[in-house]
């Protein structure tokens, strides 16, 4: 990250601060005529915005794709063109301020590397506009709170796209463990991981991505044992590995980690760029199991009991239930369930976790 954008997040964090306690509160956005979309403008037009999240918005029952970021003039035209969206509603990294005049866009949907989330996302809140963040949150700790202050400062919400916390299998486990209906979780084991491939990709910069497969993929085991275990992890060990010193110079190759809970309950987790075959999650009871797999994709999701009783859920567009889920919080100014908040603990934990794989020693938490 540069000095220029590394200053611009702090300075917004202090200036975001500050604005908490002086300025006025943004009236909310109209409640009536539920009817009406929100509009929703992309930053960053790469293959999820591509591939799963325009289409989703075609398919939304709030929401409407009103703008778009990007900088590459040749994207922006053929986003125009296959959208029908006016010039005033596309922009490039330089011009996001300039939203706060386009009364079209309701929500920025942040959708670029990892460390560019804070700058984008600080920069949607400042011009009145409420902020969906991919996953994973930033690269630290601090711009996650920045991120938060921002959006605070602004009186808008931040959420952040954990899109498993919509799906149906995905929940129906977490009711099974919060009701124990096959008794207490004791164990966890989480892992997602898959062979990556163009050596020259983002995801593989760690001044972009902020880490290996960790931040990109592995943090949905991590939200996997969470939500599982209904509680924060008290520590956590993990252990990295890297056997192509040249294509993961500065990241790790694979990674596993394990979290301990307050309650005694202890995941185990794994996430790699190298292997196959690494796609789903199992909570063991005293009475028997239950979990998901495969579990993170965005179709063919299949959970299981291991006392036999069929768990079969219709297919959802994962980025359309996110989507207007966050729309409905946006109207009513109901809490989102997956706030920055929830952004800033998955962070934390990784921190810890890299921490832990450095040192060797595990990390506790206050």
């Amino acid at each position: 990250m540069s000095v220029t954008r590394r200053a611009f997040i702090e300075r917004s964090a202090v200036l975001a601060a500050g604005a908490l306690m002086s300025r006025p509160a943004l009236p909310p956005l109209p409640t009536g005529r539920t009817h009406k979309p929100l509009g929703v403008a992309l930053v960053g037009l790469g293959s999820l915005s591509t591939n799963q999240i325009a289409p989703a918005l075609l398919r939304t029952a709030d929401c409407t794709l009103a703008g778009i970021v990007t900088g590459t003039p040749a994207k922006a035209a053929r986003w125009k063109t296959q959208y029908n969206l006016p010039d005033r509603s596309i922009y490039d990294y330089t011009t996001m301020e300039r939203m706060a005049d386009n009364p079209d866009i309701d929500i920025v949907y942040v959708v670029t590397p990892n460390a560019l989330h804070a700058e984008h996302s600080i920069l949607a809140a400042r011009a009145g506009k409420h902020v969906l963040c991919e996953k994973p949150m930033e690269v630290s700790v601090e711009r996650c709170e920045a991120m938060i202050v921002a959006s605070k400062a602004a009186n808008r919400q931040l959420a952040i796209g954990y899109r498993c916390q919509f799906e149906p299998h995905h929940l129906e486990c977490v009711r099974l463990a919060k009701e124990r209906v096959l008794g207490d979780v004791k164990l966890i084991s989480a892992g997602f991981g898959f062979p990556i491939g163009d050596p020259t990709q983002w995801r593989l910069n760690k001044a972009l991505a902020g880490g290996g497969p960790l931040m990109d993929v592995g943090i949905y085991a991590l939200q996997s044992a969470r939500m599982l275990a209904g509680e924060e992890p008290v520590a956590v060990s993990a252990m990295m590995v890297n056997t192509d010193p040249v294509k993961f110079k500065d990241i790790e190759e694979s990674m596993t980690f394990q979290l301990t809970f307050p309650s005694g309950v202890i995941a185990d987790c794994r996430t790699s760029y190298k292997v196959s075959g690494m796609n789903g999650f199992t909570a063991y009871t005293a009475r028997g199991a239950f979990g998901v797999e495969p579990a993170y994709g965005y179709a063919g999701i299949k959970a299981w009991r291991s006392d036999g009783v069929a768990l079969r859920f219709d297919p959802i567009d994962h980025f359309v239930a996110e989507l207007d889920d966050f729309a409905r919080c946006v109207r009513t100014g109901a809490p989102t369930k997956v706030p920055g908040e929830e952004g800033l603990r998955d962070i934390r934990i990784m921190m810890a976790a890299y921490e832990a794989a450095r040192t060797g020693r595990a990390v506790n938490f206050s």
